[in-house]
């Protein structure tokens, strides 16, 4: 019960700072999927998550930095009993540990993700090159859809950087677009170069 409260007063406080209004291009989908979005600012996250309705925000588990989201605190609480985050070790101890391998076991129990597939934040409106990581769960999970998501204004609201967020005369969109097609015998390379321009194509 907490924890739902604590939902819905993080959305109502997304929507109020910054907007997060979802702007579909396609129809939203309806089964186990995987949204990738430019990474500009620590408020992606619930940008996107609040954009969602109840019913569609319900399955989705953002995948997220340890190091930023595991603290003491309301930011701790909120990454582990309301956004229920996957956290990924940036810095391993172990260099032969798998980062992927919580996120692979979060889709084999049916779970939706929010990825960014930069690997960190960057100033620029646009997305820069995508690391392998989504090329590797794409091949590995072919039943799940792959959704870009462009955010247009959070480069501006809450750069990196900055610690508290800026006032803006526009709110953010969260525009989704249709779901990314798998090509058959498609590099590595190929792939992620298709998967960020889908993003770009809907700034």
């Amino acid at each position: 019960m907490i924890a739902r409260l604590g939902g819905a007063a993080l959305v109502g406080f997304t929507r109020t700072l910054v907007g997060a209004r979802a702007q579909w291009r396609a129809a939203p989908p309806t089964g186990q999927c995987i949204f990738f979005a430019n990474h500009t600012s620590h408020l992606d996250t619930v940008a996107i998550w609040s954009a969602l309705t109840p019913a569609q925000r319900a399955p989705v588990r953002p995948v997220a930095a340890r190091d930023y989201w595991d603290r003491p605190g309301l930011r701790g609480w909120l990454a582990g009993r309301v956004l229920r985050a996957i956290l990924i070790d940036r810095q391993r101890a172990d260099p032969e540990a798998d980062p992927l391998a919580p996120v692979r076991d979060a889709l084999d129990h049916g779970d939706s993700l929010i990825l960014f597939p930069e690997g960190t934040r960057s100033s620029e409106r646009l997305p820069q090159p995508f690391k392998s990581g989504l090329y590797r769960l794409a091949t590995e999970c072919p039943h799940v859809e792959l959704v870009p998501v462009y955010l247009d204004t959070l480069h501006r609201s809450l750069p990196k950087g900055a610690l508290l967020p800026l006032p803006l005369p526009l709110y953010c969109n969260v525009n989704f677009g249709a779901p990314l097609s798998r090509v058959a015998g498609e590099t590595r390379e190929a792939f992620l170069e298709r998967a960020r321009a889908s993003v770009e194509a809907l700034a």
